[in-house]
């Protein structure tokens, strides 16, 4: 049974948590001495899933010892690696990644080459069939982070519920809906919560992740759902600036992105989890 660190984060009106990090806060410097085995901070599904995989078949023949931390939100895996507490994460899409490191003043960067997967954000329901069933007046809950609210706005703006200004970009908040004709109202949740609060409103937009986690399947359970064609929210391989050459990294990215991971991903989450190389 793999070892799961269970984190609870505040979670404030506006969606965001400042930390005060800055890079030369950090209890690590750049730049791995490629000792010991390679530490990774991942969100259990289907990230921590992935990774015991690459770790159970794949990491020995390469010569890699790998040891996997997940947590359960989206704040922690990034400071651990920030505070040299793990040497990599794997959990996020660049949108997010850029406005993490704007707000936190960190410097964790992509790994190149090892974008590994999408989550197709769904809209989910336990009482309509189809968005545009949805009642005058209903709740959506969103999730709370900048950039997945955003998204999560985009995808109904996509299916024709609301509309948003010109410009609305990757920060796009409820304020910046132009349309909302059937004055749909937004509850704004922490993305691990949001799976729980579909008896107490109309519609939820969830994660991939969270939603795997409460055996809801984008590809079967969603009233609406994101096209991979196209999408910025890969998740990938991440690491403090300067730590891209460990080898250790290097040869988790090439294991990550391997023909064995891709069948995996196929074979087990059955769209509901794509592969994105």
């Amino acid at each position: 049974m793999r070892n799961t660190a269970k984190i609870t984060t505040a979670v404030l009106a506006a969606g965001t948590l400042t930390l005060g990090l800055t890079a030369c806060g950090s209890d690590k410097d750049s730049g791995s001495d490629a000792s010991g085995p390679l530490k990774v901070a991942a969100t259990p599904t289907p990230q921590g899933e992935i990774l015991a995989y690459v770790k159970d078949n794949l990491a020995k023949k390469a010569g890699l010892e790998l040891e996997v931390k997940e947590f359960t939100d989206y704040v922690t895996p990034n400071t651990a690696v920030q505070q040299g507490e793990v040497d990599a994460n794997y959990f996020q899409h660049q949108p997010y990644l850029d406005d993490f490191n704007k707000k936190n003043g960190t410097d964790i960067v992509a790994v190149p080459n090892a974008t590994v997967h999408l989550e197709p954000l769904g809209v989910y329901s336990q009482g309509v069939k189809k968005l545009t069933d949805l009642e005058k007046g209903a709740t959506v809950a969103l999730p709370n982070d900048t950039t997945n609210e955003a998204r999560a706005l985009k995808l109904l703006e996509a299916n024709g519920v609301i509309k948003l200004k010109a410009g609305a970009g990757y920060s796009a908040t409820p304020k910046d809906i132009a349309a909302n004709p059937k004055d749909l109202q937004f509850k704004e949740l922490e993305a691990a919560q949001l799976p729980r609060s579909l008896g107490d409103v109309d519609a939820a937009v969830i994660n991939g992740n969270y939603a795997l986690e409460a055996d809801l399947s984008p590809a079967k359970n969603a009233i609406a759902a994101e096209s991979p064609k196209d999408n910025p929210y890969g998740n990938f391989l991440a690491v403090k600036k300067g730590d891209e050459d460990d080898p250790r990294v290097k040869k988790l990215a090439k294991l990550l992105t391997s023909p064995e991971v891709k069948k995996f991903i196929e074979d087990k989450y059955d769209g509901a989890v794509v592969a994105a190389f």
